[in-house]
């Protein structure tokens, strides 16, 4: 087996597939956006690359804040729709059936069905190329309860989250190790006792 070199190219993927919303409740939009990440934990960071012919462009730049609603296998047809249709000449919720609800720190409003809500105040904005990187401070995140198991543990394996690679849609797989098992000590099996 061997190997080819390409042109440099955007080649890390897969990727989120997140949409994120804009505006303001009374007048939303949503974005769906592969280029996002965390960038620090404390304070925590994240943010968003948009080229700046994007409608949602300005909304951002204006309000200074936004929400990353992460996204599941019952919302991939959104999630689409949202990446490929301008809010400049639709409403993304009225005609993909989503919820607006109000944010807890942000003007821009979150997605009820998404799982989690990741509200967003941009600090800074960096130009970068093609895109232009909103960094921006994570002020709130809301969960949908319906994921927390008994112990109150976020079982997001649970949700069917799903991830964007070349083109692709893709529903995460299932479980190889937790963090740290690969350096973890094995726990030897209790020895049973007999019974007397």
């Amino acid at each position: 087996m061997g190997k080819i070199t390409w042109k440099p190219g955007t080649m890390v993927y897969p990727v989120p597939a997140a949409m994120v919303t804009c505006g303001t409740l009374e007048s939303p939009n949503i974005i769906t956006i592969a280029w996002t990440g965390t960038i620090c934990t404390n304070p925590p960071m994240t943010y968003v690359s948009i080229r700046k012919e994007r409608y949602s462009y300005d909304l951002i730049k204006e309000g200074q804040c936004f929400v990353i609603n992460l996204t599941t296998k019952s919302l991939v047809h959104a999630t689409d729709y949202c990446g490929v249709k301008s809010g400049k000449d639709i409403n993304k919720f009225e005609t993909t059936g989503l919820t607006p609800v109000a944010s807890n720190k942000v003007k821009a409003p979150s997605i009820l069905e998404s799982p989690v809500n990741v509200e967003c105040v941009v600090k800074e904005i960096k130009e970068l190329g093609s895109h232009d990187m909103f960094l921006a401070e994570v002020v709130s995140v809301t969960i949908d309860d319906h994921y927390l198991d008994k112990t109150g543990k976020l079982r997001l394996d649970l949700a069917e989250m799903i991830c964007y690679s070349h083109g692709a849609y893709y529903s995460l797989g299932s479980l190889l190790g937790t963090f740290g098992y690969s350096v973890a000590k094995k726990t030897k099996p209790k020895k049973k006792r007999p019974r007397k």
